[in-house]
């Protein structure tokens, strides 16, 4: 077993793993603009290796980027598949080679996390794990329901809440964990259980309740990206599947729990680091803070154009002239309706804000 770190260790093991292909190369994608990763799946195609990708229908902002990579790939010779829909997102990363080598990856095939952002990625030959992976590969490649096969693989929305509970109520002594947002309250719950039992707790990233006192501070010096969770510097996990109730039970995450003695003690050294570095949350406030702007921003886009206006002034116009028995000026009428629906959003925004800000809004990573 083998762990990537990046920023650092970059994409070489990835490409020299294709490189070495003799029958087979597996690889899930949910973003992608990686030319030498790219170029050594080419590289295997050209040579007999059968390589087939499995590539997310949907991603924020890059679904035309998505599209585009299947086309490249199929020109190249390489078996394409598209993920189902029946999910919010099928958001793994994973790549087999040989049916032997898995890399379990909390870094999309992307510059930005690779050379910007702190990630970790796994390379195991355990056969296991292999056969999951594969297993998963091609059930989704199909459609068709996987059922979980090992509590070490973990797979949202299948076992991923009930794997990582158990391994965060395991606890005795330590968890340190990288998470962009720890919000969901059941884990939460253990969470604040363990801390209260004594257990050492330190989460880079964020906590979705302001109201927790679990201590908390934000990676600086750059971006985050990974899910991993080290627990009594005996077992880690590293995957996609932030502890959020999204993430665990409506979108297609993956991960591995393992207990290799060196690869825990490496990934520790590196998060002491992280943390010695990282800053605490100013305020409470701070702690709670989301995207307000740019997440109104898309939302009221969104209403715009799916809001059918035209036929709601059509229907008050009706109205005003059955119970009027009279015509109605046009300008009186788009005055009043101007009025109305202002008044009708401002109090719905108002409640809704209320429940925004409460909950949080949902943030993809």
């Amino acid at each position: 077993m083998k762990l990537l770190v990046q920023p650092g260790d970059g994409v070489e093991a990835i490409t020299r793993a294709i490189d070495r292909a003799r029958r087979s190369v597996q690889i899930m994608i949910f973003r992608f603009d990686q030319k030498a990763v790219e170029q050594a799946l080419t590289r295997a195609a050209e040579r007999g290796v059968f390589v087939h990708a499995l590539i997310a229908f949907t991603n924020r902002g890059g679904e035309r980027s998505l599209r585009a990579l299947e086309q490249r790939l199929l020109r190249r010779g390489i078996t394409v598949a598209q993920t189902a829909d029946d999910l919010i997102r099928y958001h793994g990363k994973f790549l087999i080679v040989d049916g032997r080598e898995l890399f379990l990856l909390a870094f999309n095939f992307t510059h930005l996390d690779i050379e910007r952002s702190r990630s970790f990625g796994v390379v195991t030959s355990e056969a296991k794990l292999v056969a999951e992976a594969s297993r998963l590969f091609e059930c989704d490649v199909k459609r068709l329901p996987y059922r979980a096969g090992c509590n070490r693989f973990v797979v949202s929305p299948v076992n991923a809440r009930a794997a990582l509970s158990r391994s965060l109520a395991r606890a005795r002594k330590e968890l340190l964990i990288y998470d962009p947002e720890v919000s969901d309250p059941s884990l939460l719950r253990i969470l604040e259980e363990r801390a209260t039992a004594g257990v050492r707790i330190c989460i880079i990233g964020g906590v979705g309740d302001r109201k927790s006192s679990l201590p908390w501070r934000r990676l600086n010096g750059m971006r985050l990206h990974t899910r991993a969770i080290l627990c009594d510097g005996k077992s880690a996990f590293i995957g996609s599947q932030s502890l959020r109730k999204l993430e665990l039970d409506a979108r297609r995450e993956v991960g591995i729990i393992f207990a290799s003695s060196s690869i825990v003690a490496e990934m520790r050294k590196v998060f002491e680091q992280d943390w010695a570095a990282a800053k605490p949350p100013k305020s409470a406030k701070q702690a709670a803070r989301i995207p307000v702007k740019k997440t109104a921003k898309r939302v009221a886009k969104a209403i715009t154009r799916k809001l059918a206006v035209k036929p709601v002034v059509s229907q008050v116009v009706d109205v005003l002239r059955r119970d009027a028995a009279l015509d109605v000026p046009p300008h009186e009428v788009e005055e009043t309706v101007k009025q109305a629906l202002k008044d009708a959003l401002k109090d719905a925004v108002h409640d809704a804000a209320k429940k925004v800000v409460k909950s949080a809004v949902e943030q993809e990573l």
